[in-house]
């Protein structure tokens, strides 16, 4: 689905106790980076779940961090993951988005976890915007990709 025809995400009905997510945050581009969390977090509030957000220095630390979360004492029901790549010059963007997206994709399936993943990786920081505002909000789909996950694990009993 392309940002054009993108509706705004709903907050699926996540049966059991309240979930509990972490936000992962790589706020280099701050004001694309607020706007995806803005919406992640307004979809969380209407699904009732509860969140942390912790932020790294960039993209390539957020599977960094969600493996340390996976060491640390606090339990979470799903994670979710923000960041904003912009194409530049060199091939940096390659490695930066396709090793963060690895990264992201070995944790959550070596330790079986519900991730919704809102990294964008973009030409411009005109096509992040456009992903990040209230209409087509790549953050409110990410945290509907978790919660999603999260009721699909409780209901095969694996959460």
């Amino acid at each position: 689905m392309s940002t054009e025809d993108a509706e705004t995400p709903t907050a699926p009905e996540v049966p059991g106790p309240a979930p509990r997510l972490l936000l992962l945050r790589a706020p280099y581009y701050r004001s694309v980076v607020a706007g995806l969390t803005a919406g992640a977090t307004a979809l969380l509030a209407a699904a009732g779940a509860g969140f942390e957000q912790l932020d790294v220095a960039g993209a390539f630390e957020l599977p960094q961090a969600l493996r340390l979360a996976l060491r640390g004492s606090a339990r979470f029901d799903g994670f979710i993951a923000l960041g904003c790549v912009v194409r530049g010059e060199t091939d940096h963007y390659d490695h930066i988005c396709r090793e963060t997206m690895a990264g992201l994709m070995r944790v959550a399936l070596d330790f079986g976890l519900c991730l919704g993943t809102g990294l964008l990786t973009v030409d411009t920081l005109a096509q992040a915007e456009a992903r990040s505002g209230a209409r087509a909000n790549k953050g409110a789909e990410a945290a509907r990709a978790a919660l999603m996950q999260i009721t699909a694990a409780r209901r095969l009993g694996a959460a």
